[in-house]
């Protein structure tokens, strides 16, 4: 076990045990601190995120930076009330007395982020963990190398390590901070990944949030704006080169409209991304590694759009397959990349049990207008979560929860759900002592149990 790691625990323990990050005031300090520390590394952070992923400033604000601060916002604004005991009604059988669930932090957490939005991932569970009143260790990914670099000498250079500490490094690394004992394992990766935490978290009986991914579709039905539908899927499929975990993975379509639906999803990837491979908007592939896995993924398949790659830049220019066969490699794995294979359907109960038939996704998406069509997704199938006639931007909403569900994920944070996570509710009934109905005590004879019948029925 790396010593390092475990006197960092030890040290987080005794600070926790202090006392120090439980009251309202100590958490409401961190949390401004944090949202002042962010504002003053922001071109560091920007800059990190560009040489991991080419993302530009705008994107990184748009779907990092301005999400963690407005995260930070929402969780100032409700924490006072989030933190107060919840008063529950009690039975008249335990008259006199009161009931009441207490809000104590889990204690000292692990929080494992992803490489693909390295700084959403590791901030928003943080400020969910802080708001909570837990110590933090927090290990981003190996793969976003300079932004995790630069989120170890922020937290090192601003915050007390006792609090917060950041560690970077790869597998062993992981592995060895899986090794110690925590008080909660929140993980955002891949599925396989999951299972590993999840089997290291089972030996300490260590509760864990896996936040995982799959392959969420997208339903056009045909009776919405096409060019809406097309702008509003091409935004969410090729935001950060395809890189995010809610994007759609794959198009189901009615087949009367696949060919004017793919009309206006070149056009329009025509307008947001001129230039394909070349285009300074267009974010680039983690490593050559994913870069690879990608290429062969389109091997064989029939490139209607894009398909352009650049092995320098590790670019991947918006590309649309059609006449994909649900047995494609293509349609077996999360493609995580600006890559969109289109399928059709005949009748929209098809398209319901082609999903039901896979594993429970992250994310479901659906473009209609029609309400029965609507209420068969939403009551029939089970996902994570989505949207009607949009795309990933459920995940910004800070009044909702996020989260998986089977395969795609265990447990769920953002907005309360996230403070909720990180928190032990404790129940609590206290008895006053000015009375004492001995109805429960020993012995016991015919006419108590009558009473104790009437008192809990």
């Amino acid at each position: 076990m790396n010593q390092e790691y475990q006197s960092i625990r030890e040290k987080m323990q005794a600070y926790y045990d202090s006392g120090a990050t439980l009251s309202y005031a100590s958490r409401k300090a961190v949390l401004l601190k944090l949202r002042q520390t962010l504002k003053k590394w922001e071109g560091k952070l920007n800059e990190a995120v560009f040489l991991d992923l080419s993302k530009t400033a705008f994107e990184n604000y748009e779907t990092e930076l301005g999400l963690t601060l407005s995260e930070i916002t929402h969780t100032l604004r409700h924490l006072k009330k989030w933190m107060k005991p919840d008063r529950v009604s009690t039975p008249l059988a335990h008259f006199p007395s009161s009931s009441y669930i207490l809000k104590q932090p889990k204690g000292v957490v692990l929080i494992m982020s992803p490489w693909n939005y390295p700084l959403l991932l590791s901030l928003t569970p943080l400020v969910a963990a802080l708001s909570a009143g837990c110590c933090v260790v927090l290990k981003p990914s190996r793969y976003s190398e300079n932004t995790s670099r630069v989120l170890k000498d922020m937290f090192d250079s601003e915050f007390d390590e006792r609090l917060v500490k950041v560690f970077e490094g790869g597998h062993e690394a992981n592995t060895q901070l899986l090794e110690i004992r925590w008080d909660h394992i929140f993980f955002t990766g891949s599925p396989n990944v999951g299972k590993v935490v999840m089997q290291a978290a089972a030996k300490n009986l260590t509760p864990v949030t896996l936040e995982l991914g799959g392959k969420s579709p997208c339903i056009v039905d045909g009776t919405t704006s096409l060019r809406t539908a097309a702008v509003r899927l091409a935004w969410g499929k090729f935001l950060n080169a395809g890189q995010t975990c809610v994007a759609p993975d794959y198009l189901l379509i009615d087949r009367k409209y696949k060919d004017a639906f793919i009309e206006k999803l070149r056009k329009t990837a025509d307008r947001m991304y001129p230039g394909g491979c070349k285009n300074k908007d267009l974010g680039k592939i983690i490593n050559r590694k994913h870069f690879d896995r990608l290429s062969c993924l389109l091997e064989g398949q029939k490139i209607v759009y894009g398909g352009d790659k650049d092995e320098k830049t590790l670019k991947i220019a918006p590309t649309i397959l059609d006449d994909v066969s649900p047995e494609s490699p293509v349609m077996n794995e999360e493609i995580f990349g600006p890559v969109l294979p289109v399928l059709t359907y005949d009748n929209f109960d098809d398209a319901i049990q082609f999903i039901k038939k896979r594993e429970k996704p992250l994310a479901l998406y659906i473009f209609s207008k029609d309400k029965a069509h609507i209420k068969a997704v939403q009551d029939g199938i089970t996902y994570g979560g989505g949207c009607v006639n949009d795309t990933v931007v459920h995940l910004s909403n800070p009044n909702m929860p996020f989260g998986g569900v089977g395969y795609s994920g265990m447990g769920s944070y953002h907005a309360k759900q996230g403070f909720d996570t990180f928190t032990h509710e404790k129940s609590t009934l206290r008895k006053a002592l000015w009375l004492d109905i001995p109805v429960r005590y020993a012995p016991y004879n015919e006419k108590l149990v009558k009473v104790l019948k009437l008192l809990l029925k």
